[in-house]
């Protein structure tokens, strides 16, 4: 290979690494030694507390929650119960397209106000429930509530929301939100959760 007239410098003496703490270049840059480990589950001090949590984690982790009881399932059912696992996927790809049908129509009055979306899901996932049990599923759909739930609520009693931090008026503990909130004009809002 050729060098075109450059020659390599070998160096006589050797670096060592200096033992100097990291100092941030930018203003916006932190030190190393502000980092603050976040540990999201954490124990509730009182019943009360934990009952708060389950609700608010249900209504934000809902779908996950939703989706690890179904992947469970799911994967019961593959082995054995064929017919079963297509009548689940068809109920999937139902539920699916209303959820999408509300998206798609956000204005609607007959969709949103007059039939209610829970009464809805809660009527999809008893018609599933009663295909699985009528293809003889409903063992398998036994034990993988049995086993999910639990699961599930332990989960939603240790896992702490990120906002969970913020104090708020009216808040003892500062994780507890105010039940009975004062809207705009002062008068009592009930709504406030």
């Amino acid at each position: 290979m050729a060098n075109y007239g450059t020659t390599h410098r070998i160096p006589t003496t050797s670096t060592t690494p200096s033992s100097t703490t990291y100092e941030p270049k930018e203003p916006n840059e932190k030190k190393h030694s502000d980092f603050k480990f976040f540990c999201p589950f954490n124990i509730p001090l009182t019943s009360e507390a934990s009952a708060i949590r389950i609700i608010k984690n249900l209504e934000n982790l809902g779908l996950y929650y939703t989706l690890f009881v179904w992947i469970v399932l799911f994967i019961t059912l593959i082995p054995q119960r064929k017919v079963s696992l297509i009548l689940l996927v068809i109920m999937t790809y139902v539920t699916t397209l209303y959820i999408l049908l509300l998206r798609a129509c956000p204005n609607s009055e007959v969709l949103h106000k007059i039939i209610d979306k829970r009464f809805v899901l809660a009527l999809l996932a008893i018609a599933t429930s009663v295909q699985l049990i009528l293809t003889k599923a409903g063992i398998h759909l036994a034990v993988t509530l049995a086993c999910t739930i639990p699961i599930v609520l332990v989960h939603a009693v240790l896992w702490v929301s990120f906002d969970a931090f913020e104090v708020e008026d009216g808040s003892v503990s500062g994780e507890l939100a105010p039940l009975v909130g004062k809207n705009q004009s002062g008068a009592v809002d009930s709504n406030v959760v």
